[in-house]
């Protein structure tokens, strides 16, 4: 028991020293999501002050699928917090499994990537139109419906955490859940291993997508528009930005490679020992066919040099040497 403790506790060390070298290289990368969730929080904050509460809108989403009730609301945040914390655990996997494809630190600037891009859109939709929210504390005639004028700039700036937080209003168009949710689940997707999670993680994301407007606390364009605008967010930055690299394949590459890297390794990797063929096998098969090109162009001119000779089109001396050299 110990020994195996202390394998894990090396095997800890060594990856803990790893992401430190790359968290080095990487951490205004870092430290710039961090603080843009703030700045996230902010804007979400101020929104609020704007909310003016009316008559929840027409929605198709409200007539197909049934309400849950204030009561129950907790089931659409525990759906969350299950998909939230499961994901940051398997983020950290690199330091106790011994099989990985991931850098830690590199993985969360792609995902905090992935965050504030999409975020940045939402907070310009967001300030352009206020919808009434449909959420039961964000209605006429609720206290929490509108806020008033922050007193200093303490009270604004700390966003009146923990409800300020949770009972926020007008920050409506898209769900600010549905971003983190499919930003995490096609995150797993791209570079997660197990095909049943995959499966799982889009299954809860669409499960989480009911449940949020079975809550009432987003109108189900706010979920519609987050499935096609955070996908596509992901689409173009990766795109943009080179491939994470991959440790299952080398553990010593630590940096993204250029697309002119990626090419050049292509080139050079076009034969792989790892495919099952030996070089011995390849250079065989390689004088095998050598051999039959060479015995197809031996029956082609002895073919050729008989027809000659059957048509008497060559000298008799030639024909005569045809038949000694068969």
């Amino acid at each position: 028991m110990s020994r195996e403790a202390s394998k894990l506790w090396k095997k800890f060390c060594a990856e803990l020293n790893v992401e430190i070298n790359l968290l080095v290289g990487n951490w205004q990368y870092i430290l710039g999501g961090i603080v843009f969730q703030y700045i996230h929080g902010l804007a979400a904050r101020g929104v609020h002050y704007l909310h003016r509460p009316g008559p929840v809108l027409q929605d198709l989403g409200f007539f197909l699928i049934p309400e849950l009730g204030p009561q129950n609301a907790y089931i659409s945040e525990s759906t969350f917090g299950v998909i939230f914390f499961s994901f940051f655990l398997w983020t950290f996997h690199p330091f106790v499994y011994q099989n990985k494809k991931i850098y830690t630190v590199l993985l969360w600037c792609r995902v905090l990537a992935y965050l504030v891009a999409s975020q940045i859109l939402r907070i310009l939709t967001f300030y352009a139109t206020q919808l009434p929210g449909p959420n039961y504390h964000c209605r006429e005639g609720s206290e929490l419906s509108r806020l008033p004028s922050p007193k200093n700039a303490y009270e604004l700036l700390l966003l009146n955490f923990p409800r300020g937080v949770f009972y926020g209003c007008g920050d409506l168009i898209f769900s600010s859940h549905m971003i983190f949710t499919l930003v995490f689940v096609s995150t797993y997707h791209q570079y997660g291993t197990k095909r049943f999670i995959k499966h799982c993680g889009w299954l809860l994301a669409v499960i989480q997508s009911v449940l949020i407007i079975a809550s009432r606390k987003h109108y189900t364009v706010d979920v519609v528009v987050a499935w096609y605008t955070v996908n596509l967010v992901i689409f173009f930055i990766n795109k943009k930005f080179p491939e994470l690299p991959d440790r299952s394949v080398s553990s010593q590459q630590l940096l993204p490679v250029t697309s002119k890297d990626k090419e050049v390794k292509s080139k050079e990797d076009q034969y792989n020992p790892d495919d099952g063929i030996s070089l011995a096998v390849l250079l065989q098969q390689l004088e095998w066919a050598a051999l039959q090109y060479q015995m197809v162009l031996f029956t082609s001119a002895a073919s050729a040099s008989a027809l000659c000779c059957a048509h008497s089109l060559v000298p008799p001396t030639a024909c005569i040497i045809h038949r000694l050299t068969l």
